[in-house]
């Protein structure tokens, strides 16, 4: 059996594909691994350009842009190894850090899933490498601005949890979907990801639901590049209805109990940031970057 499966799912993400799956070869190496990709359909000639190139690599074609979560499950249930990494396309996994993160998990057989600490293509760290639980009143705190005002407060800035050190091991709540290594038997206690998320708040979902179940979630300090989306356009009509319409599934679903005004102030915020993202669609679709350099996993080793 192998100890670790790597599940990447792809839609347009040709350009980002070589680079991350190289990467993940060389951070599998003394590892007994595999690697499956689960294409959604891509137009971008994703699917040849993996079997010419990348034949070691389990290739599933799902037949249609299914979705996030509904195409992760597909491969996790290909996958009968102990360790499940979720990992996107758009990542470079640092050379060290696959191995550190599962000789983690076998030291701490209590937790269920683990993230590591993800840099922006400027090198710059993503806050939500570390991430609270999204309560009414945390989501409040960050969308008002008190999180940013606050950042060593355990109680406003729980949302990135940003008065943990980025060097040390620690206790959060939400892993990133970008980069989870899961636990199978945490997986098979509480279920795969919930297919109603299409794409954006599964891996929220998911992380509470291992919480509830008395796992725990941690952070790593080791690396991985995320260029946040890189294969998929964030300025279109579309990528805002799709994340805040999972921001309302989230909170529907995990806080059915809580004080109805407050939940409805939290929604009502949801759509108001909903509709400042479409007006700022124009003008963000006039300034747009491009990643020009792939960071190499010998350049996490620092």
């Amino acid at each position: 059996m192998k100890k670790l499966s790597v599940v990447i799912v792809s839609y347009n993400a040709r350009q980002y594909l070589g680079p991350c799956i190289r990467s993940v070869e060389q951070a599998m190496k003394g590892i007994d691994g595999e690697i499956i990709v689960v294409d959604n359909l891509s137009s971008d000639g994703t699917v040849e350009d993996l079997k010419a190139h990348f034949p070691q690599v389990q290739v599933v074609e799902s037949g249609g842009n299914i979705g996030f979560a509904k195409a992760n499950n597909i491969g996790i249930r290909l996958s009968h190894s102990p360790y499940v990494l979720l990992l996107n396309p758009d990542t470079v996994v640092g050379a060290n850090t696959l191995r550190q993160t599962v000789d983690f998990m076998e030291q701490h057989p209590q937790v269920g899933a683990a993230g590591v600490q993800m840099l922006n293509a400027d090198g710059t760290r993503a806050p939500e490498s570390r991430r609270g639980r999204p309560t009414a009143l945390v989501a409040l705190y960050k969308m008002c601005g008190l999180a940013r005002l606050f950042p060593n407060s355990h109680r406003f800035a729980r949302y990135y949890m940003s008065w943990l050190s980025w060097s040390e091991p620690a206790e959060i709540d939400v892993i990133s979907g970008a980069f989870a290594m899961l636990r199978r038997k945490a997986l098979d206690q509480v279920g795969l990801l919930d297919e109603d998320f299409f794409m954006y708040g599964e891996d929220i979902d998911l992380s509470c639901r291992l919480l509830d179940a008395g796992w725990h979630n941690c952070y790593l300090p080791c690396k991985i590049v995320h260029y946040k989306g890189g294969c998929s356009d964030k300025t279109t009509v579309s990528y805002v209805r799709v994340f805040y319409k999972a921001m309302i599934i989230y909170y529907r679903k995990h806080h059915a109990q809580t004080n109805f005004c407050i939940r409805k102030l939290v929604e009502l915020a949801i759509w108001i940031r909903a509709l400042l993202a479409m007006i700022g669609i124009l003008p963000s679709r006039l300034v747009r970057t491009r990643v020009k350099t792939i960071i190499t996993p010998q350049d996490l080793l620092t």
